[in-house]
């Protein structure tokens, strides 16, 4: 095998520029590809120099907004990120120490389940 990372992971939500606005405005990203095929929208965010992006996909896409979850985002500081997706509105659980690490939770505005996680110690 010579798969070297994951390239898009698909994010149901019922409003595509809702969704956007969270994830530039709250979680930083950045907007990856914003192009229209006939009635469908193809919306991609990315934190910034990222390898995997996320695309914003709606019902009419065929996905159930809000049913996504396990989705681990990584960072360097966790209670810095923590205080400021709470100052931008964001109810977010935690952190909390676990045995494999540290992380919190915190979903978007349709609900899908994101968890934001420290790195891993070495040999985790």
């Amino acid at each position: 095998m010579n798969i070297t990372h994951a390239r898009i992971v698909t994010l149901p939500v019922s409003d595509q520029e809702r969704a956007k606005d969270f994830y530039l405005s709250v979680l930083g990203f950045e907007v990856v590809v914003d192009r229209r095929t006939g009635p469908v929208r193809w919306l991609q965010v990315a934190p910034p120099g990222a390898q995997t992006g996320f695309t914003l996909a709606t019902a009419e896409q065929g996905f159930t907004p809000g049913s996504a979850t396990g989705i681990i985002l990584e960072t360097t500081d966790l209670d810095g990120d923590c205080s400021a997706l709470i100052e931008a509105g964001a109810d977010v659980e935690g952190p909390t120490d676990l045995p494999w690490g540290r992380q919190a939770t915190l979903t978007d505005p349709d609900g899908n389940s994101l968890v934001l996680a420290a790195q891993a110690p070495a040999g985790a």
